[in-house]
């Protein structure tokens, strides 16, 4: 310690400002403790009063019912979380699966906006304002209705290659499992590693002698190509179980349903047009000069918008970005209206079988708020390492 500082000292009084900080939120998080206590104690004397049971006990017994769509076995005799976990599965294969298929419609979209081509900024144009403002709800509505009502019978399937598409959902080949599939697993893990590595090198060499290298293609081709390794190493089985026609569906393969077709399809094309807006507001933050500065220097327009534009509007794209990835989470909660079992089917299932209300809906809501406390800490992980650090 500097001999000259003068000693730092305890501010226990009330002048402080940061002691009467700590009070106050002391006091508040009494009080909400106090309200949440008072709820929860009312209720159970309510509940209690008018002979309802309550309680998560229920979660032990057999569910009774069976669940059309789930990525494991489920029979109706097991027990009601695992009913639950079908649902939260589910739920999290749409959310996942929407997320990045938005995001990737949405930036071409956004990045569309500013083509020099008028008509491909036209139809971009076009595709965001019908999207974003017909309800989620009515989309999911249509899709389910086209799926369901125009296409074909599974006897008269379009056939497209090896896919079968018709009112039954789409079915395609999926490998029959092996050691090599399990090698190729294997190969993903030194693949993604190496990848990583090239990636930080080829930014790293960007920024020191201001050549651009492949940051996307050439990792994503060495993952390929150690996952490709390892399935040869595993004597690369080609077996696939094909789909066929049968006498009233489509047999064998792998299988999506309409009900889940028309979710992903509908929560992709209306978050895209919000991501849209938000890529193409990131984009226009730019100062003009930046695309000025990259023409002057030779970049055509694919490594103008790649290379100067969208790394800048990154940080201005990522927190609303966020806050759109948590809008389609939370909607895919509309797919009960369409059937689709997802965590909020299944507890509507158990609640009208059991009577536990306040249980049920207490689930989906953990569901829902676990699922959105990760996307946020994840994407401001991210925010913070794509800000600029200040020296």
């Amino acid at each position: 310690m500097n001999p000259s500082s003068p000693p730092k000292k305890n501010n226990w009084s009330w002048r402080s400002q940061a002691f009467r900080g700590i009070i106050y939120q002391l006091f508040a998080a009494a009080a909400i403790a106090a309200v949440a206590w008072f709820l929860i104690h009312n209720t159970l004397i309510n509940m209690q009063a008018r002979g309802i049971k309550s309680g998560f006990d229920f979660l032990s017994q057999a569910a009774g019912f069976d669940i059309g769509e789930s990525l494991y076995p489920f029979d109706s005799g097991e027990a009601y979380w695992r009913a639950f976990l079908v649902g939260v599965t589910n739920t999290l294969r749409v959310a996942v699966l929407g997320i990045i298929l938005a995001t990737l419609l949405g930036t071409l979209l956004g990045v569309g906006r500013f083509s020099r081509n008028a008509l491909v900024r036209g139809l971009c144009l076009s595709y965001v304002e019908f999207f974003r403002n017909i309800p989620v709800l009515l989309q999911l509505l249509m899709w389910y209705v086209i799926l369901t009502e125009v296409l074909p019978s599974s006897a008269d399937a379009w056939v497209l290659g090896p896919l079968f598409l018709s009112k039954g959902g789409l079915n395609f080949p999926i490998p029959v499992w092996a050691t090599g599939q399990l090698w190729a697993a294997y190969g993903l893990l030194p693949g993604l590693l190496l990848g990583w590595t090239y990636r930080r090198w080829a930014i790293g060499q960007f920024e020191a002698t201001g050549k651009p290298r492949s940051t996307v293609l050439l990792p994503a081709l060495i993952v390929l190509l150690t996952s490709l390794a390892g399935w040869a190493l595993g004597g690369a089985p080609t077996e696939f179980n094909r789909p066929f026609k049968g006498d009233f569906s489509i047999e064998h393969g792998g299988a999506l349903t309409p009900e889940f077709l028309a979710v992903l399809m509908g929560l992709t094309l209306y978050t895209a047009s919000f991501i849209a807006e938000v890529v193409r507001g990131g984009i226009a933050s730019v100062a003009r000069g930046q695309g000025e500065a990259a023409s002057a220097l030779g970049l055509n327009q694919n490594q103008e918008m790649r290379l100067v534009m969208l790394p800048q509007a990154l940080r201005v794209i990522i927190p609303p970005l966020t806050n759109q990835y948590l809008n389609l989470t939370k909607n895919s909660s509309l797919a009960v209206a369409i059937g689709y079992p997802d965590v909020v089917s299944i507890a509507n299932t158990a609640l009208n079988q059991t009577g536990r209300a306040v249980e049920c809906i207490s689930l989906v809501m953990l569901v829902y708020l676990a699922t959105s406390l990760g996307t946020s800490l994840l994407m401001n992980w991210y925010n913070s390492r794509a800000a600029i650090k200040e020296r």
